[in-house]
């Protein structure tokens, strides 16, 4: 089994150096595409101890932050289909992380808020992040990333 996984890796290794100059590499959708499963990958690895994985990390991480927001809040800013973020509260509230709550202007819409227990885990799962995130990003220097990080947010939030 062992050889057969190092098998793999090797063969994906060289499929990617005999691909790496090619055209598609000059295209900046494919190289977000791939940076982020790349990052979606080492993030879903930090995160499996806590049992979690990005989408409920992130949907936790909005709860603990107070902002409050309702499910269609979530799905708007996670850019989620809805019927994903009533799923990915459902199982947070299933294991106690998170509520929903009425929302005082409007009964009608349910916000999110995190529990003590939600706001515990997320502190261990967020320093799991930003260890997984430093490592993957180490190929670039600090100031690298802040520049990176500013021309993410231009093309996240263009408005």
């Amino acid at each position: 089994m062992a050889a057969e996984a190092r098998s793999t890796t090797s063969e994906v290794a060289r499929a990617d150096e005999r691909l790496r100059n090619s055209a598609l590499t000059d295209d900046l959708s494919f190289l977000l595409a791939r940076a982020n499963a790349l990052s979606l990958a080492a993030g879903n690895a930090a995160l499996a101890q806590q049992g979690l994985r990005v989408r409920s990390y992130s949907v936790l991480a909005l709860a603990v932050d107070d902002t409050r927001p309702s499910q269609r809040d979530l799905a708007t800013f996670l850019r989620l289909d809805p019927s994903q973020v009533v799923a990915l509260v459902d199982d947070l509230q299933g294991r106690g992380l998170v509520r929903r709550e009425a929302d005082p202007a409007d009964r009608r819409t349910n916000v999110v808020v995190a529990t003590a227990e939600g706001r515990a885990l997320f502190a261990a799962a967020q320093r799991a992040a930003r260890q997984a995130e430093r490592a993957l990003h180490d190929v670039i220097t600090p100031e690298q990333r802040r520049t990176l990080g500013e021309l993410l947010r231009l093309l996240a939030f263009p408005d």
